[in-house]
């Protein structure tokens, strides 16, 4: 059938918006917008918002493409700028059934190919051409029996989902507590005494404590990234580096990413500091002569120490929790050069830096084999779960009668 047949377009309207704000995802489909991570700014008044009901699908009409659209599990608003759609009385038409079938990839994929726009993110299905798209239509007793079907499989599979990603958490606080320790305690068990700094507490004896001004240089000067040799070096910013990991993603030039405000050079080997809130805990070392942006510190130590210890220190949480706390004390998200001045230090003799930097580059390594490895069943089993939605809801499979 066509949509047409089974639903009509609704644009009830509230009218004091008091009603709960609903929001659509295509990770989760139809929800109150305060359960979801929506990072755009709410409407200051919500009249004239769009009333949805139990049942109801609910289109983005910008971000159809890619799968934000579902059947609502109650009643609220939504923004004037979403489709819904109510179906008709008597329709073979059961909310489950069609939640799966619209939100699955071949009929996301087949929305794409009749919305319109000049560019792909700006593609747009509007109301008419929905209405006018093919449907299949199963008996209603076979939609329940599909829909029961998927919701026992997929809510298996989601309870598996979850459980991994707990792994990855407890992988990852692993990890963090492993640098915490090795970075500020030292691998040797050697005698521990009181720091005098609250976010270090104790630490081992013939360890120097210092203030980081004293014992980090950081580079000054910007250069133009428009200029030659300037524009053809990489330029790393803090949405190159992974949080909590010292890796860099991606490489591009300054000419590929367009830069043109001024950015700070830096030699390979520094280290490179992510300056700004939430993302005090970007670390790395540069892997080559390169550019930073201004949201970036590039410094090297005053006295030789190892570079690979110093980056592990600085990931580290006592670390990471003074610059985060020193950072919510100024106007701006960030820690400037004065206040990372007065950042507790530690300085352990050369030699321990190194062994220090082996130990957790070995730990780290087997750590993010296991995240790896866990991510990667993660994925396999998103894709055993839409692989398995849009055979049921195409009748590839038979589910009639399944346990």
């Amino acid at each position: 059938m066509r949509n047409k047949e089974l639903l009509v377009e609704v644009q009830d309207l509230s009218v004091d918006g008091s009603e709960e704000l609903l929001s659509v995802s295509h990770l989760t489909g139809v929800g109150p917008r305060s359960d979801k991570n929506v990072t755009m700014t709410a409407a200051e008044s919500l009249d004239g918002y769009r009333v949805v009901e139990p049942g109801d699908l609910v289109i983005n009409t910008m971000w159809a493409w890619m799968g934000a659209l579902g059947i609502t599990k109650q009643t609220g608003i939504v923004s004037p700028a979403y489709g819904v759609y109510r179906s008709r009385p008597a329709a073979p038409f059961e909310p489950r059934f069609y939640d799966y079938l619209y939100r699955s990839p071949t009929y996301v994929m087949e929305m794409t190919r009749v919305s319109r726009g000049i560019w792909s993110s700006r593609l747009r299905i509007y109301p008419e051409v929905f209405l006018r798209m093919a449907v299949p239509v199963p008996t209603l007793d076979e939609q329940i029996a599909i829909a029961d079907y998927l919701d026992r499989e997929t809510a298996r599979i989601d309870t598996l989902i979850e459980e991994q990603q707990q792994l990855i958490e407890l992988l990852c606080e692993r990890r963090a507590t492993a640098i915490a320790q090795a970075a500020t305690q030292g691998i040797d068990h050697a005698p521990l005494i009181e720091s005098g700094n609250a976010f270090l507490g104790a630490v081992p004896a013939h360890w120097i404590v210092s203030r980081f001004s004293r014992e980090m240089e950081v580079n000054g000067g910007q250069v133009d990234p428009r200029d030659y040799p300037w524009v053809d070096m990489v330029l790393v910013a803090p949405n190159h580096i992974e949080a909590g990991t010292g890796r860099i993603i991606g490489r591009e030039s300054a000419r590929e990413q367009g830069a043109d405000s001024g950015k700070y050079v830096a030699k390979a080997g520094q280290i490179l500091y992510s300056k700004i809130r939430p993302a005090l805990n970007k670390v790395t070392l540069a892997t080559e002569d390169c550019l930073t942006s201004a949201d970036m510190y590039a410094m090297s130590s005053r006295h030789g120490d190892d570079h690979r210890y110093l980056m592990y220190f600085l990931l580290a949480r006592p670390f990471h929790t003074f610059a985060t706390l020193t950072s919510l004390r100024v106007k701006m998200p960030k820690i400037n050069r004065e206040e990372l001045g007065e950042a507790p230090f530690l300085r352990p003799p050369t030699e321990e830096q190194r062994r220090i930097a082996a130990y957790l580059d070995n730990q780290t390594a087997k750590l993010d084999v296991l995240i790896t490895e866990t991510e990667r069943f993660i994925e396999l089993a998103r894709e055993r779960r839409s692989a398995l939605i849009t055979a049921a809801v195409t009748g590839q499979i038979d589910v009639r009668g399944a346990a």
